[in-house]
C-alpha cells in the first residue's frame, strides 16, 4: 500500500515540473508561424453583439431581432443590418424585450428575415 502512494505521488510531482512557455517566450511567439515564416492562421473570439432578424413587417417599419442568451443591446441603441456581408440597413432598438427577443425600429434600408445584426 505505501509503495502504492509513493508511486501516485511521483507520477503527481512529476508532471508538474514540466517547462511552462511564457507569453513573451520567442519560441511559443514563433510557433504562430510556419516554416516559410508566412504566418499561420490565428482564431480570436469576437466579443461584439451579434444576432438575427427574426421578424420582419415592412408596413410598419419595425423587426424583431434574436440574439444569444444573455446579451440583448440597450434600448435606443443603433445596430446595423447586414445581409451577405453587406450592410443593407439601420434599426433602433425600441423594446420590448421578450426572452432573447427585442424589437427595433427600422431607420434605414429594408430587412429581411435571416439578416445579421451587429453593434456599429
Amino acid at each position: 500500500m505505501r509503495i502504492l502512494v509513493i508511486t501516485l505521488a511521483v507520477i503527481v510531482l512529476s508532471g508538474c515540473r514540466g517547462k511552462h512557455a511564457s507569453k513573451n517566450d520567442p519560441a511559443s511567439i514563433a510557433g504562430a508561424f510556419d516554416n516559410s515564416g508566412k504566418k499561420g492562421i490565428i482564431v480570436t473570439q469576437e466579443n461584439g453583439l451579434i444576432g438575427k432578424v427574426a421578424l420582419v413587417r415592412t408596413a410598419e417599419r419595425f423587426v424583431v431581432l434574436n440574439f444569444p442568451v444573455g446579451r440583448l443591446p440597450v434600448i435606443d441603441q443603433r445596430l446595423n443590418l447586414y445581409r451577405a456581408g453587406l450592410k443593407v440597413g439601420e434599426v433602433k432598438v425600441t423594446g420590448p424585450q421578450y426572452d432573447d427577443n427585442i424589437v427595433a425600429d427600422l431607420v434605414a434600408g429594408d430587412s429581411e428575415v435571416g439578416d445579421q445584426v451587429r453593434a456599429q
